[in-house]
């Protein structure tokens, strides 16, 4: 039995107040962090590998399915923009393409070659690192992709939410973070993907503040995509050059980036 699909801790969720709903699906929610606490020297190892594949030059690529696939992208997504790099550095693929990001895909994770034929389209090499995301453990279009890398000498981590799972054996860097029953049996897009994303968040963050991306603890290599951005760059200019916020903005407009001024001033 999967601990990802054991019995809800609730019964007749149905005839309960919205109040009493919401406070139990918070109880629930306060587990996570406990949980994902547990994993810290696991996220560590994955974190430190991960790096030394980025900062010689290669990939992170998360992949998974439904919900996993879904938070792997999103993580991935936020990449470029928030610390500047390359859109390819961290790559979010999900099972039945694109379509399945906002649509489900029938039997998409099913395809035990879908995730490798997937990652193949970014010649994927020794160079990147892989993380296979799945809930359950067991998704064939992860384990799939997981054998196949280990096969091609590529290394690999996951992200799971059951004990001794198929997906885990299969990695070099697994990472377990066993939520225990959701408040809606099985229902693996709550806490188990809370955890996920708390994860996610983790390996991206450090990742990047590693590779140099964060100067004391400021995004000095954000895009500046919109006018809260370029407010937020001429404040950090400001306050680290004793400038106006007025004569901030004119310097972070003409240089575009707010490394790009403080380096300007050095």
């Amino acid at each position: 039995m999967k601990v990802t699909e054991s019995d809800s801790n609730y019964t007749d969720i149905e005839k309960m107040e919205v109040s009493e709903i919401i406070k139990n699906i918070n109880e629930e929610d306060k587990t996570v962090a406990s949980a994902v606490e547990k994993c810290l020297p696991q996220i560590e190892a994955l974190i430190l590998a991960a790096s030394k594949k980025i900062n010689n030059g290669g990939r992170l690529f998360y992949i998974g399915s439904g919900t996993s696939g879904r938070l792997g992208i999103l993580d991935a997504s936020e990449c470029p923009p928030t610390y500047g790099v390359d859109r390819n550095m961290v790559i979010g693929l999900i099972a039945g393409g694109d379509t399945a990001i906002r649509t489900a895909v029938e039997n998409a994770e099913d395809e035990v070659s879908g995730g490798w034929n997937d990652l193949k389209k970014y010649n994927i090499s020794k160079n990147d690192f892989v993380v296979g995301i799945s809930s359950s453990g067991t998704t064939p279009y992860v384990v799939g992709a997981m054998q196949n890398c280990f096969s091609n000498g590529i290394e690999t981590a996951c992200i799971t939410s059951n004990p001794v799972s198929p997906l885990a054996k299969e990695v070099k860097y697994p990472v377990e973070a066993i939520t225990g029953p959701e408040f809606v049996t099985g229902s693996t897009r709550m806490k188990e993907g809370n955890a996920q994303i708390m994860i996610l968040n983790m390996i991206s963050t450090t990742i990047m503040i590693k590779f140099g991306r964060i100067l004391g603890n400021k995004m000095v290599d954000m895009q500046l995509n919109n006018k809260k951005l370029i407010i937020r760059g001429a404040k950090i200019i400001a306050e680290k050059l004793s400038i106006s916020e007025k004569k901030a903005e004119q310097e972070l407009i003409k240089l575009g980036s707010v490394r790009k001024v403080l380096n300007n001033y050095k």
